[in-house]
């Protein structure tokens, strides 16, 4: 990334990471068995189809957009793939669906949006302008949106502003961006007022992108300075071998969910099949850290091309390998996928991850050693079903509707509820969690205050 200070390699290489048992890097061994909280949730979003009839709409990855009058009009912001982009507001009713219409530029095609982050307060043709930030995988390029100021009381909450003719993010041309190896996780990162950067993953590979968000005086927005790096595929163990995560051939250990500490510039990065990392912005600043590892990190598995599924090599079973297997982590079970940053007083708060693999969330501390601190998962009541396969997540600290000590949003996959239509496609949808509940289960912090989050500085 070119910050205002220097300019950044156009790529950085790290080498593979030494590793040692899960017990001596983190201070604690295996329970696999551990106690996980629960906490409820009554409001979901109506269920998408991933069917011609839908629109083969397939839920991922939320944002919420906190009004900064009256939180009552703030909006749950969420991608659904081929399906475009949904707007909610903050009861779960439907307030916009947009379609994945094709990228503004001569060689476009229809889009596939994968994430969305919002970047508050972009100086956009002479105006002030929140914006939602969105991934397009089948353009390998960003998606923006201006938001309107009234929220859910606008007619249209959001309309496309992207520049025409913006750069691939990850591919040298259109063949490489059909590889579909393309723009994958997203978040947006503030460092000061009048900048803001995105930060992006690359499908199908360990790869992370920056690029500086260029509003215009046209009224639309672009980007530049793209750069990269690329984080460990492979782990040299303490037991002397060394372990690469079992994917199909071609394929990479990819991460998705990303999240930034505004306060600190710390990016949370989840590596599906590894676990979370800890990475200083501007990328290159810092070392990369580790912080907690899925549970069969280091299980040595075979790719079976048949079933194109992955076991362990030594021909137990996968409970059995896990059990056994010194290196792994307890809290996240592959994959590790949606991230983000609760912000507490001072520069405290909580990394939430979403565990796939087992239907939970993990929650670490912000500070220090990023102390794990539980997990939970959600269970659905007064005819709402539980939160399963969990995608993307977002929260936040701000008073935002009814949830008055913040809110967390969490995709749900497969979406099961009673109103939920049979034969159709793959249902997904999303479902709200009040924070405080999440908080009173793990005792953890409950702080509403604005200061606490720099996106309202």
């Amino acid at each position: 990334m070119r910050s205002p200070r220097r300019a950044l390699p156009a790529l950085l290489l790290l080498p593979a990471l030494a590793v040692v048992p899960a017990s001596a890097a983190w201070g604690h061994g295996h329970d696999h068995g551990r106690g996980v909280g629960t906490v409820t949730t009554d409001v979901e979003t109506p269920p998408l189809y991933d069917d011609e009839a839908g629109g083969s709409a397939s839920g991922d990855d939320p944002a919420i957009w906190v009004h900064p009058g009256d939180s009552r009009d703030s909006l749950v912001l969420a991608t659904a793939k081929e399906g475009g982009l949904r707007v909610y507001d903050t009861a779960g009713r439907e307030l916009q669906s947009l379609s994945a219409d094709p990228a503004p530029r001569a060689d476009g095609v229809a889009g596939r949006y994968n994430n969305v982050d919002v970047a508050y307060g972009l100086r956009v043709g002479g105006e002030r302008v929140d914006v939602a930030v969105v991934s397009d995988r089948y353009n390998d390029q960003l998606r923006f949106f201006a938001i309107d100021p009234d929220g859910a009381d606008a007619e249209s909450p959001l309309t496309e502003i992207t520049a025409a003719e913006q750069g691939f993010l990850f591919q040298p041309d259109r063949a490489g961006v059909d590889s579909e190896q393309t723009a994958y996780g997203l978040a947006v990162w503030q460092p000061r007022d009048g900048e803001a950067y995105a930060v992006v993953t690359q499908e199908g590979t360990t790869r992370i992108g920056t690029v500086r968000i260029e509003p215009r005086a046209d009224g639309t927005v672009g980007y530049a300075d793209v750069d990269h790096l690329d984080l460990p595929a492979s782990f040299d163990l303490s037991d002397g071998t060394t372990w690469t995560p079992c994917e199909e051939p071609g394929v990479g250990p990819q991460l998705e969910g990303l999240s930034v500490d505004q306060r600190t510039g710390m990016l949370y990065a989840a590596q599906e099949d590894v676990g979370l990392w800890r990475l200083s912005l501007p990328l290159g600043s810092g070392e990369p850290r580790l912080v907690d590892k899925v549970t069969d990190f280091g299980v040595h598995d075979t790719y079976d091309p048949e079933t194109e599924e992955c076991s362990p090599a030594d021909g137990s079973s996968q409970e059995e390998a896990v059990a056994a297997n010194p290196f792994g982590g307890d809290l996240l079970t592959a994959d590790a996928e949606g991230v983000d940053v609760y912000h507490g007083p001072g520069r405290t708060g909580y990394v939430i991850v979403s565990s796939q693999g087992d239907d939970t969330y993990a929650v670490y501390s912000t500070t220090g050693r990023h102390r794990a601190l539980g997990s939970f998962r959600v269970a659905g009541e007064d005819g709402v079903d539980d939160v399963n396969g969990s995608d993307g997540l977002a929260v936040t600290n701000r008073p935002v509707g009814p949830y008055r000590h913040g809110l967390l949003v969490t995709h749900d996959e497969p979406e099961t509820g009673a109103d939920v239509e049979a034969g159709r496609g793959d249902a997904t949808g999303f479902s709200y969690v009040a924070w405080d509940d999440v908080a009173d289960e793990l005792g953890l912090v409950v702080s509403t205050r604005a200061g606490n989050d720099p996106r309202f500085r």
